[in-house]
């Protein structure tokens, strides 16, 4: 991951609040995802993630890492739609794009060590939870699983449908 990402100004403003919420002891969550074709499935899981701490961030992937997740045709929407509608939901504090080759073990980890999540909160169905957990708690956090999955919702599902 490019160091640049972090000195982007908006990244660099959440790196600083997020900073001073530790200090008050408030904690941290973390939460990763396409959130293509916003849906209800999607908001109901960042509420959860809400709940399991006291800021939420969330960060979203981006169009070229969304292709090469879920395939030449998405995403549906673009970053910035996306980036909007997950940033709509009230229990959202902050937000951004993920860069375009977030997909190593460095690159979370590097987001971890900017970051300071206290919590990562997924779904029951993420990807590479196992990873995630250890990473989290090499950096003194704990992945957390915040939502039960409702395996007849997604936007894969809505496309085929």
């Amino acid at each position: 991951m490019s160091s640049n990402f972090y000195l982007q100004p908006h990244i660099q403003q959440i790196i600083e609040k997020l900073h001073k919420a530790h200090a008050q002891h408030k904690v941290v969550v973390l939460a990763t995802g396409v959130f293509d074709l916003f849906h209800d499935e999607h908001e109901n899981y960042l509420r959860a993630a809400k709940k399991a701490g006291d800021i939420l961030v969330v960060a979203v992937e981006s169009n070229a890492r969304t292709r090469e997740l879920k395939g030449k045709n998405r995403p549906v929407h673009d970053e910035m739609e996306r980036l909007s509608a997950v940033s709509n939901v009230p229990e959202v504090d902050y937000t951004f794009i993920l860069p375009k080759d977030f997909n190593t073990k460095k690159a979370y980890e590097e987001l971890l060590i900017q970051l300071k999540p206290d919590l990562y909160a997924v779904s029951s169905h993420s990807s590479y939870q196992e990873n995630k957990r250890e990473l989290m708690e090499r950096h003194g956090g704990k992945l957390v699983v915040v939502y039960k999955h409702n395996p007849h919702v997604s936007t894969t599902k809505k496309l085929q449908g």
